[in-house]
């Protein structure tokens, strides 16, 4: 007989040697616990787990083979805990979305009769918005002015040595303008973005308004009161 098919025979008569004590303590105890390693596999049964194994899951099946009882590791309980937690966290999270946008909604219903309401309520938001972008278009083109002189200034400067004196003066002046020149450049786009928020966040109250209506509804001189 080959070495190779002797082991092969051996590993054979363990694993039927294991099956049957398994099986006899069954049979004895009325009961089979199976334990894990640290990996969660599943790596023995028996009636009693090793004492290296008392730390491990374990799960107790009866002689029929139905599990009576499970245990889990600290680890293996901490995560089912944190789990459990972040399943409630984000069931709360749902309901304060829910209970949040059923106020949002009742509040709708309550300020407009109309479609038409909604639009007058964004173009009076939107005049507001265009009219501090008009001051700030005024203000922008004052510092434009400023600032055009001053350069001018400094080239004359920078050409005539009985005004070069004067040039750290007028570069310090420039540097100025020029900051609150990109300063109400920047308000004015800040201003334009809002105009868009503003389109968009009344465009999205028609469509829920629509859809909590069940429909478009058109301006009624007879709004509720």
């Amino acid at each position: 007989m080959s070495d190779q098919r002797f082991w092969l025979l051996a590993a054979a008569a363990t694993a039927l040697i294991a099956v049957a004590g398994t099986a006899a303590a069954a049979q004895s105890t009325g009961r089979i616990i199976c334990w894990k390693d640290e990996s969660g596999r599943v790596v023995g049964c028996g009636d009693r787990v090793p004492p290296e194994y008392r730390g491990s899951a374990t799960k107790e099946l009866d002689n029929r083979g139905i599990t009576r009882k499970t245990t889990e590791t600290p680890e293996e309980a901490a995560r089912r805990r944190a789990e459990a937690q972040e399943r409630a966290r984000q069931e709360a999270e749902e309901r304060r979305r829910l209970a949040e946008e059923r106020r949002q909604d009742h509040a709708l219903l309550a300020t407009y009769a109309n479609e038409q309401e909604i639009d007058d309520r964004r173009d009076r938001e939107l005049e507001q918005v265009e009219a501090r972008i008009r001051q700030l278009d005024v203000s922008l083109k004052n510092v434009s002015e400023r600032r055009a002189d001053l350069e001018k200034r400094r080239e004359v400067a920078i050409n005539d040595k009985y005004l070069r004196k004067g040039l750290p003066e007028i570069n310090i002046e420039l540097d100025k303008v020029s900051a609150e020149h990109q300063r109400l450049v920047e308000r004015i786009a800040s201003q334009e973005n809002i105009k868009n928020n503003i389109r968009a966040h009344f465009e999205g109250q028609k469509q829920r308004f629509r859809t909590l209506r069940g429909g478009p509804v058109s301006a009624n001189p007879s709004r509720r009161h």
